[in-house]
């Protein structure tokens, strides 16, 4: 596989993960939230393992050519999005303030669950799961040296560590700038929480005009 187009797929694969949606909105939302936002983007980073280990098996392929699998995917996630939304919304993440010495042991359980929240939003996003079916095998070299699925899983990989860079950035740059600014977070909170709603509602509403 050449290197240059893995360069290539890196640069698009760099600008797309710049673009703000559900994925920004959990890492702000664990920024202002918890010490720490390594269990959220962890689990964002989680899905996206799990979306490049689907397309490399050729099970994406599988589901795109199925109608009924398809759509009862974009439901699901759809429908994850929204109620992560609304939960937001109700409970909107404001800053907290340091955690003393006495808070400081580690619950694995917390650390599981916000992994597994992040791991659903990224994991159960059927625009990723398309994004990545027809983005990896365009830079895939047929009748390389490489098996396909390698190439396919180094794509993902790339894709994993360009993720990883932007949405550590995002969830520290709102911890450091946003929690010295309360009213300012609790509307980026909300914001967010819209935007998860907004895009969730989207999805399945394109899904369904589809049929």
């Amino acid at each position: 596989m050449a290197i240059s187009g893995v360069a290539a797929f890196w640069a698009v694969s760099f600008l797309l993960v710049l673009v703000p949606g559900a994925d920004w909105a959990y890492a702000i939302a664990a920024g202002l939230r918890d010490r720490t936002i390594l269990p959220a983007v962890g689990g964002l980073l989680a899905g996206y393992l799990a979306l490049t280990a689907v397309v490399a098996a050729g099970v994406a392929t599988l589901v795109a050519r199925s109608p009924l699998a398809l759509t009862a995917l974009t439901a699901a996630g759809a429908v994850y999005l929204v109620w992560l939304g609304a939960a937001t919304l109700a409970r909107p993440s404001t800053p907290r303030a340091a955690a003393t010495k006495d808070q400081a042991a580690v619950d694995p359980a917390s650390w599981v669950r916000r992994a597994a929240k992040g791991a659903g939003i990224s994991g159960l996003n059927p625009k990723a799961l398309l994004l990545f079916l027809a983005l990896l095998p365009q830079f895939a070299a047929r009748g390389a040296s490489w098996p396909f699925a390698v190439q396919i899983t180094l794509l993902g990989l790339v894709h994993t560590a360009n993720c990883a860079v932007v949405y550590a950035g995002v969830g520290t740059t709102a911890r450091r700038v946003l929690r010295t600014r309360p009213a300012v977070a609790l509307a980026v909170s909300r914001c967010s929480g819209a935007a998860m709603i907004g895009i969730g509602a989207l999805l399945l509403a394109e899904r369904l005009l589809a049929q």
